[in-house]
């Protein structure tokens, strides 16, 4: 067994579950007339709230809220990792990252930072790739007779053999190492797999123009487009007409410098000095609402192309983010608001995200989903939905939501079963290693270094302010039992204690108040 709390007793047998792969279905030589096409549009760090179908009031976001409303909103979509390349890995095996040993963004902090004298435990090793051997929705999908098209962010593999092309994309058009684009978000890119254009030109219109140029190549056989924007990652890069026009909109209202932020949170007060901390309060960035402006407008430009080719009927189009809006560091550039914190945390800031899935053949139009589901279930969901086998022993930890899409609003008949994270690392925005299980309207986090549990009822407290372990202790019990079954049965990498670990080390307020 790899995981281990640090001092704390565990009575689960040790094992090791399989992670043997599915063989990939059979490719189909004629794939069926009304066999579905996917589009996949996947945002960096766009928090829950950022959008204006999910209550944003800042930033401008018409076609994302006309594709909801012409489609289905989920409001309890979950990434399964606070962070990026854990949850990019998950879509594409369907299983979570603590199964694969992939638990923090490649190559991680403790890259340059191996272990700090202010905490108790080190991060873990972890694998710095999708492994080869996986089966990917990509893979699966194009053996099934589908063209598979990636353009944008891959983030899942420093060495090439590990970049899409090899990984079941017959085209990859700017997906390599990195998680931030190297060179910006104007040309020219410095992009190993994507040449730079015109001096000027912005990396979130050419992704999508190269993505519409896709669609037009197109011939009889379904396609997977997987469009996987920069956008919202630093740098903060935008065009200086909407700068300027999101400056007026932030002037308007009125928001002064020390209503902006806070400093005064409980984590900020014990962290140690790092220079960058402090938690936003209002969406009011220009340049981060320009960002997400520009994003919308190339969605629009998109599903306008499906529609005039005809292929809008039979598309399923799914949007969503890979971890929760950056609000506590590194610029804090959003608020997640009602959610507790942002990206790098396990509260729900950092977790929760949009998901937005339009298919006018079978999507309910307009409904809300307020079910649980999770980023490992996008692979069996695209499997279902285009009447390919299901690979079980790939895509252990996900389930098709399909049946969400068949319901009346009286409710589904769908039960979606605990969600699990498990993430043994230091975030640089703050986060403290953890392991989270949801189920129903619970939510446990069990912190692993200081041996503590937090309970939340979500359906009362969706801003996780009342920890309810010492009033609910019979039902804390039952979910930290859960979670470290859980534990064992996927095999987690275990955290081991810090030899630099030093208690007196100086705590003082952030230098950047």
């Amino acid at each position: 067994m790899r995981f281990l709390l640090y001092n704390f007793p565990l009575f689960i047998g040790m094992f090791c579950l399989s992670c043997q792969t599915d063989t990939p279905p059979k490719s189909k030589t004629e794939p069926l007339a009304d066999t579905p096409n996917f589009v996949f549009i996947l945002a960096d760090d766009l928090g829950w709230a950022d959008l204006g179908c999910y209550g944003s009031s800042f930033y401008e976001t018409p076609n994302l809220d006309q594709m909801a409303a012409e489609g289905m909103r989920f409001t309890q979509a979950y990434a399964a990792c606070p962070v990026c390349s854990p949850t990019r890995a998950s879509i594409m095996t369907g299983k979570y990252p603590a199964r694969i040993h992939l638990t923090d963004w490649i190559p991680g902090r403790q890259s340059y930072l191996p272990e700090e004298p202010q905490n108790r435990l080190k991060a873990v090793p972890f694998e710095q790739q999708v492994r080869l051997e996986e089966t990917t929705l990509a893979e699966a999908l194009k053996a099934g007779g589908y063209t598979t098209y990636f353009a944008g962010k891959w983030h899942l593999g420093t060495d090439s053999i590990y970049w899409p092309e090899h990984q079941g994309f017959d085209t990859n058009v700017g997906g390599h190492s990195k998680g931030s684009p190297p060179g910006g978000y104007f040309s020219p890119y410095d992009n190993p797999r994507m040449e730079s254009g015109p001096e000027g030109e912005y990396l979130t219109d050419r992704l999508t123009q190269e993505s519409v140029n896709f669609l037009d190549t197109i011939a009889e056989r379904p396609f997977l487009l997987y469009l996987s924007f920069y956008t919202v990652h630093n740098p903060m890069q935008a065009k200086d007409s909407l700068v300027k026009k999101y400056e007026a909109k932030a002037q308007e209202m009125g928001i002064v410098e020390s209503d902006r932020f806070t400093y005064e949170s409980p984590w900020i007060k014990k962290a140690p000095q790092r220079g960058n901390f402090r938690d936003r309060l209002v969406q009011d960035s220009p340049v981060y609402a320009a960002m997400i402006e520009t994003m919308d407008d190339n969605i629009g430009k998109l599903l306008a192309k499906l529609k005039e080719m005809g292929l809008e009927e039979n598309t399923v189009v799914f949007f969503t983010s890979d971890n929760g809006g950056l609000s506590t560091s590194e610029g804090s550039n959003t608020t997640n608001a009602p959610l507790r914190a942002g990206k790098g945390w396990l509260y729900e800031g950092g977790i929760r995200e949009p998901l937005i899935v339009k298919w006018p053949k079978e999507v309910a139009k307009g409904y809300v989903c307020s079910e649980p589901v999770t980023s490992t279930d996008f692979f069996p969901t695209m499997l279902d939905l285009s009447g390919l086998d299901l690979l079980p022993s790939q895509h252990v930890d996900g389930k098709s939501f399909r049946p969400l899409f068949e319901v009346s609003k009286s409710g589904p008949d769908w039960e979606r079963g605990p969600l699990y994270w498990h993430y043994p690392h230091h975030s640089n925005q703050g986060g403290k290693p953890g392991g989270v299980i949801r189920e129903g309207e619970w939510k446990l986090i069990e912190f692993y270094e200081e041996q503590t549990v937090e309970l939340y009822n979500l359906s009362q407290d969706v801003g996780e302010t009342n920890n309810l372990a010492k009033t609910q202790p019979e039902k804390a019990e039952e979910l930290q039992k859960k979670l470290r079954q859980w534990l064992e049965e996927v095999d987690a990498d275990e955290m081991q204690a810090n030899p630099t670990y030093n208690a007196s080390y100086m705590r003082v307020p952030p230098a950047n108040k």
